[in-house]
């Protein structure tokens, strides 16, 4: 509980804050020398921004946005400065989205990922995801071999090959889906195979449920999550402390209310925007779409850097009603205009055999002239007409979920 990858992930919080800071200012000036960036932070002075209040301030981009940004300017929308060919590898996600790999020790920042659950140095690790085109594969590989193991690159499928592999190589360590890992050994059992050298796995990509998670410690593999993206690598993973994933060092997470770039108030739910320290390829205010919860204090196992309940949600709730898109930044401006109000959430239903929408607001109290203000309101920003329903402080879950689309 107490072994950790290096003195960064111990340090005092203050200090942490401090040094993130302290960089910020040198990598938004290389930021702003991609052409996309000088656009985005115009009239930014990047000597400013040292602190969280000051990055609040700054617009979030939006990974929804990039397959079109990239399309309108290959290959990475104008928000990369350095020529592809100065990277180590180059890849495509679905969008497409196009991301470059660094030629830097761990461009992933992976290593202390798989450091915590429990892979070391001289570990084989059978590597099962994707090396086609997409950084999946790569991501993993490159932090497996920072940390000192060796890796044997398998991708998906082909299991009875991959048997082969493991029963030559006996391989420790395992990094893939979850989905994959259980199709892997249950194939094993039934064909008589040997994968019992596998004891430990870092997994990510997919659903890992508590049943799931018991399954595999059943069958002698201690199984850790980590949350990343193919731009960003690894952003937050599990320790052994099992409460939650602990953020990844170099990286400054912001939880904020979704479809703004507002910070929620410390313990709700809302959408992870991430700023990065790669100063050649830099990503401020990097709105995921994925929603989550910080969680209070530090971590058991010592690790003092913030930590988030992990995934829990998309944050893009768009949905239509009569025919126009309503979304998540319309409720939020609702809300800016009526300070009064707490948790907003619009609620859309059908009512005889037609649209209807219902916003559900948190208030202290609930005057008849409010909730015809907060109407009106409501029809001026989505151009639709609904009902408003005033509710009690604290009646409203605490999930992130600002359009709840019950038809």
């Amino acid at each position: 509980m107490t072994d950790h990858y290096d003195a960064l992930e111990t340090r005092d919080p203050a200090a942490r804050e401090a040094a993130l800071f302290a960089r910020l200012p040198e990598v938004l000036r290389k930021a702003m020398a991609a052409p996309a960036y000088t656009n985005l932070l115009r009239g930014t002075d990047p000597a400013s921004i040292t602190s969280r209040e000051a990055l609040a301030g700054l617009p979030v981009l939006r990974k929804s946005e990039l397959p079109a940004l990239h399309k309108a300017a290959p290959p990475f929308g104008g928000f990369v400065a350095d020529a592809p060919g100065s990277f180590a590898r180059l890849f495509t996600s679905p969008g497409p989205i196009f991301e470059p790999e660094g030629r830097q020790t761990d461009p992933w920042r992976g290593a202390r990922a798989l450091y915590a659950a429990g892979f070391r140095e001289g570990d084989v690790v059978l590597n099962t995801f994707s090396y086609h085109l997409t950084p999946g594969g790569f991501i993993f590989d490159a932090s497996a071999r920072a940390l000192g193991c060796a890796v044997i690159p398998a991708g998906p499928g082909n299991t009875e090959q991959q048997f082969e592999l493991i029963e030559a190589y006996r391989p420790v360590g395992y990094s893939g889906t979850p989905d994959f890992l259980k199709i892997l050994l249950d194939a094993a059992a039934n064909a008589g195979r040997d994968v019992s050298s596998i004891k430990r796995a870092l997994v990510s990509g997919a659903a890992f449920p508590k049943s799931l998670q018991e399954e595999m410690k059943a069958r002698g593999v201690e199984a850790y999550q980590a949350f990343g993206t193919a731009d960003l690598g690894l952003i937050a993973f599990e320790t052994p402390a099992r409460e939650g994933m602990t953020v990844n060092e170099e990286l400054i997470l912001e939880i904020v209310k979704p479809g703004t770039g507002d910070p929620v108030a410390p313990g709700d739910v809302g959408e992870i925007v991430v700023t990065s320290l790669d100063p050649h390829h830099p990503w401020i205010r990097l709105a995921l779409g994925d929603l989550t919860a910080a969680l209070p204090d530090a971590s058991p196992c010592g690790r003092t850097n913030m930590r988030i309940k992990g995934w829990m949600g998309r944050a893009d709730q768009t949905t239509k009603v009569k025919g126009m898109f309503v979304r998540p930044e319309q409720i939020a401006e609702i809300g800016k205009r009526h300070p009064e109000l707490g948790r907003l959430r619009l609620v859309v239903t059908r009512a005889g055999e037609a649209d209807a929408m219902t916003l559900r607001a948190e208030c202290a109290s609930a005057p008849d002239a409010l909730r015809d203000e907060v109407a009106t309101t409501l029809r001026a920003v989505t151009k639709l007409g609904g009902t408003v329903e005033l509710v009690g402080a604290g009646s409203l879950p605490n999930d992130g979920k600002v359009i709840a689309d019950e038809r």
